[in-house]
C-alpha cells in the first residue's frame, strides 16, 4: 500500500538505506521493506502455485518477480509526485520504499493550492495509467499463463492503489488534493490541513470496519489481516499528525526568538561552578543561562544546566563552570531573526535541547526547546 508524499523529515526519521538516485531524486529503501517482500512474495507464491500448478521454486521465482514489478509501479507512483513537484520550484529531499510502499518527502510546502492538488494527483493519476497498460496486457496474453498472470496482478495492484490514494483524507494523496480544495475556498492553508485529517481519521476507521467485515465473511486471507490492520492505524496515525501539525503552524507567527530565547550571563572561564550560579542569581536577568568566556571576554562554552544540578553542593565550590559546560562550536546555532516556520525546519534536522541564539557573531540568548514545544502546544503536557 504505497502512502502519500509528505514534506520535512520528522525528526529522527530514518529514510534507510540510499541505494541510488532516479532522474536526480535519492533512493532510500527501509529495512521494513524486507518485511513485505517476504509476505507478498509467499502470498503470491502460493497463489501461483495453486492457480497455475507450478512447482514450488517456479512459484516463488514468479513471487519475486511480483514483487520487484510492484516496487516498480510505486517507484513510478512517487516519481509522479517528485517530478511535479520540481516542475513548480519545489526541492525533493529523496524518495523512501518501505513496509507500506513509499513516500516522496519534499523540502517545503506547496505555495498555492493549485500547485498541492497537481502534485497531490500526479501519484495516483501515474497508478492508474499503470493499471490502464497491465490491463491491456492482460486482455493481449492467453488465459492461464505466467504472464498473464502477473499481467492480471499489477492491473489489480496498481488500480487498487490509485483508488485508495484518491480517498479524501490525509495521509492519502486524496487528502492532500481536499486540503487543497478547502485551502482554495477558504484561503486558509492550516484549515484545510486540518479538515483533511478528521476526514483521513473517518477513512482509517472505514478502513478498520472494511477489514473486519471482509474477515468475518472469509473474503480476507488471515495473512494478510495483520497488513490491512497496520494500513489502517498508520492512516490514523497519519490523520492524527497532520491535525497536529495544522495546530503547531497556525502558531508559527508567534515564535519571536528575540523575546522567546533566555539570556545569557557570562562567567569567566576557570569560575568555580558555585561563585557562578551565585552571580547569575543574583546579578544576571531572571533565567539567565549561564555563558562562559575566554580571557579575552569571547563566549566559548554554555553550561549544561542538568550537569551543572547534578553536582552535589559541596562540590559545587571547587568544581571549575568549564567542567560542566559545553563548548559552543558543538551546539546548534540559530540566527535571532529566523521566522516561526525556519526555526521549526532547523529544529527538525538538528534535533537538541538547547540552541544558541546569535546575533551576528555575538550570542545573545539561549531557546530551549521545551520553551518552543510550550509556545506552539500550549496545551499539551510537556517533559522538560
Amino acid at each position: 500500500m504505497e502512502q502519500t508524499s509528505r514534506p520535512k523529515r520528522r525528526p529522527g526519521r530514518n529514510p534507510g538505506l540510499t541505494i541510488g538516485r532516479v532522474f536526480g531524486v535519492p533512493l532510500h529503501l527501509n529495512a521494513s521493506m524486507l518485511l513485505l517482500t517476504v509476505l507478498v512474495t509467499v502470498l503470491y507464491a502460493e497463489f501461483a502455485r495453486n492457480q497455475l500448478a507450478l512447482s514450488q521454486l517456479s512459484a516463488y521465482v514468479i513471487g519475486i518477480g511480483f514483487v520487484v514489478s510492484l516496487l516498480g509501479s510505486v517507484l513510478l507512483h512517487e516519481l509522479g509526485h517528485a517530478l511535479t513537484a520540481r516542475r513548480f520550484g519545489i526541492g525533493v529531499r529523496g524518495i523512501t520504499l518501505e513496509l507500506l510502499g513509499g513516500y516522496t518527502e519534499m523540502d517545503r510546502d506547496a505555495p498555492s493550492p493549485r500547485v498541492d492538488l497537481l502534485v497531490s494527483l500526479a501519484g495516483p493519476a501515474v497508478s492508474a495509467v499503470l493499471g490502464v497498460l497491465a490491463v491491456v496486457a492482460t486482455l493481449a496474453l492467453p488465459d492461464g499463463t505466467v504472464a498473464n498472470q502477473l499481467a492480471f496482478q499489477l492491473a489489480a495492484s496498481n488500480v487498487i492503489v490509485a483508488v485508495f490514494n484518491i480517498l479524501p483524507g490525509l495521509p492519502l494523496d486524496g487528502g492532500r488534493a481536499l486540503r487543497a480544495a478547502v485551502w482554495a475556498l477558504t484561503r486558509d492553508r492550516h484549515r484545510g490541513t486540518e479538515v483533511a485529517g478528521w476526514v483521513g481519521r473517518v477513512v482509517a476507521v472505514g478502513t478498520t470496519l472494511l477489514v473486519a467485515a471482509l474477515t468475518l465473511t472469509r473474503r480476507l486471507a488471515l495473512p494478510a489481516l495483520p497488513l490491512m490492520l497496520l494500513v489502517a492505524f498508520t492512516l490514523w496515525r497519519g490523520a492524527g499528525q497532520s491535525i497536529r501539525y495544522a495546530r503547531i503552524s497556525r502558531r508559527f507567527p508567534l515564535v519571536d526568538l528575540s523575546r522567546l530565547a533566555r539570556p545569557v550571563w557570562p562567567v569567566p572561564t576557570g569560575t568555580p561552578l558555585a561563585e557562578a550560579q551565585r552571580r547569575g542569581t543574583e546579578d544576571g536577568p531572571p533565567g539567565a543561562a549561564l555563558l562562559v568566556t575566554d580571557g579575552a571576554g569571547r563566549p566559548v562554552a554554555l553550561v549544561d544546566p542538568t550537569a551543572a544540578a547534578a553536582v552535589p553542593a559541596e562540590r559545587r565550590p571547587w568544581l571549575a563552570v568549564d567542567a560542566v559546560s559545553r563548548p559552543l562550536a558543538g551546539l546548534p546555532t540559530l540566527p535571532v531573526e529566523l521566522d516561526g516556520e525556519r526555526v521549526m525546519d532547523s529544529v527538525q534536522t538538528h534535533p537538541g535541547a538547547q540552541y544558541v541564539v546569535t546575533a551576528g557573531e555575538d550570542v545573545v540568548g539561549v531557546l530551549h526547546i521545551a520553551d518552543l514545544a510550550q509556545l506552539l502546544e500550549p496545551d499539551r503536557k510537556m517533559n522538560t
